[in-house]
């Protein structure tokens, strides 16, 4: 997704090719997400978000025209943490090794990963999760991430000895979903009393126990 494919009103006004002026871009940003963190969305104003960056509003709104074009971007941000993160914890799980990890350990790398992720700044995500807009262009690229990660999901289930499950890419799409589901619900509320440590353990635990049913 570009700047330039977004409907006006989330189309960031400015694509800062001077350096001051992207620094001025993530300040701006830097900014938004304490502010989202501290007020949540309603309260987030663009006000406030032009104080905690130490410009005026006027200045602010050179960059974006409104509080939801920045969340658009936050959002975006967050889906390539979202997508290292997930590459990463694969990674390391899987390793150099000639055969696949536990599965236990498969899933509590990416679990984990993802959990860890959403521990800090837990109101900024819930922001991001539940009211932030969604553009067709921003959702568009998330089915394109989420049908590239089943696929890798379902290759990884397929050739894994402890999987019992009959298909693999439909245990796959409903273990990502299941996954992010809990973790953008559980991890990010703080009244959930709910550990993060126990969180990741009861998820891994739920989803080992599924995919080693046939």
């Amino acid at each position: 997704m570009t700047a330039s494919t977004l409907p006006p009103p989330l189309r960031p006004r400015k694509d800062p090719r001077q350096r001051r002026s992207a620094e001025t871009r993530a300040r701006i940003l830097v900014a938004a997400r304490a502010v989202f963190e501290e007020h949540g969305y309603s309260h987030g104003t663009t006000n406030r978000i032009a104080a905690a960056a130490r410009l005026s509003v006027g200045s602010l709104y050179q960059y974006f025209p409104n509080k939801d074009a920045i969340l658009v971007e936050l959002v975006d941000a967050h889906i390539d943490a979202g997508a290292a993160v997930l590459e990463a914890a694969l990674a390391d799980a899987i390793g150099d090794r000639a055969n696949p990890p536990p599965l236990s350990e498969l899933i509590a790398a990416t679990v984990g990963a993802l959990v860890g992720l959403h521990a800090t700044d837990r109101q900024l995500h819930r922001v991001l999760f539940e009211e932030a807009p969604r553009p067709p262009e921003q959702l568009a690229r998330l089915r394109a991430l989420e049908a590239e990660l089943t696929g890798r999901v379902a290759a990884l289930l397929a050739g894994h000895p402890e999987v019992r499950v009959a298909d693999p890419t439909v245990a796959a799409r409903l273990v990502i979903d299941t996954v992010e589901s809990l973790v953008h619900r559980v991890a990010t509320d703080d009244a959930s009393g709910i550990a993060d440590d126990v969180l990741t353990a009861e998820i891994t635990r739920m989803v080992v126990a599924y995919l080693r049913t046939d």
